[in-house]
């Protein structure tokens, strides 16, 4: 059952159950009226996934919503096994009246994403143990060697990783955000980037990701699934 799915099966086996694949992960939200109400949903997702809850489920309650993620724990994608465990918990939610939103397109508040940090680099080794140490985190689970990006053991903070360069760039910013958002929020946030004083800089690998601006030259990609398997080639 934890046998190597591509981005494309992933992506077409969740989105129809409400869930979006994003950067690595299953994800939901579902709309609560309260706090004690999400963690009745979350209660209801625990259960559902069962045996799977502990290495395969994190769950962030808010007052209005319950975030619901879905990937093994010693695994960098979504396995066989998180989509059985997706399908129960969707299941569970919609007996209780619920429905999983992705929030796409502005429904639902803000989508569903997950936030990188990217730091540019010469020596990727010399300065990861740097950021490791002082923001407390650790390797990524099943990923290794000195490029790897380093995450929060607490899932509270984003993900960090390390792009290497071949010579001093000075006159750009060193670190940027990446935004990995579901490949059909991706239109929308682009849009509302720009409308909102952005500018693109570069698209040519789209729809894999975006590099866009702000006035003063600050980037941020907008990135999805979708492309990937190129750019692994």
């Amino acid at each position: 059952m934890d046998g190597k799915l591509s981005r494309q099966d992933i992506s077409a086996a969740i989105s129809g159950l409400g869930w979006r694949y994003v950067l690595s992960v299953a994800r939901t939200s579902v709309p609560v009226g309260t706090l004690a109400e999400a963690v009745d949903v979350a209660g209801r997702a625990v259960a559902a996934a069962g045996v799977d809850a502990d290495g395969h489920l994190l769950v962030d309650l808010r007052a209005d919503r319950v975030i619901l993620t879905v990937r093994s724990a010693d695994s960098t994608s979504v396995t066989p096994r998180d989509l059985e465990v997706v399908r129960r918990i969707s299941a569970a939610v919609r007996e209780a009246g619920l429905s999983p939103e992705p929030g796409v397109g502005g429904e639902a508040g803000r989508s569903v994403q997950a936030l990188e940090v990217a730091i540019d680099a010469l020596d990727i080794a010399a300065v990861r143990p740097f950021w490791k140490s002082v923001l407390g985190y650790d390797d990524e689970p099943g990923a290794s060697g000195p490029q790897a990006a380093i995450v929060d053991p607490l899932g509270q903070g984003p993900a960090v990783w390390f792009q290497q360069m071949s010579e001093p760039r000075r006159d750009r910013n060193r670190i940027h955000l990446d935004i990995s958002v579901p490949h059909d929020e991706a239109p929308h946030r682009i849009r509302a980037a720009l409308a909102a004083g952005g500018v693109l800089r570069y698209d040519a690998e789209a729809p894999a990701f975006w590099v866009l601006a702000d006035v003063e030259g600050n980037e941020a990609c907008v990135t999805t699934w979708q492309g990937r398997d190129a750019l692994d080639d």
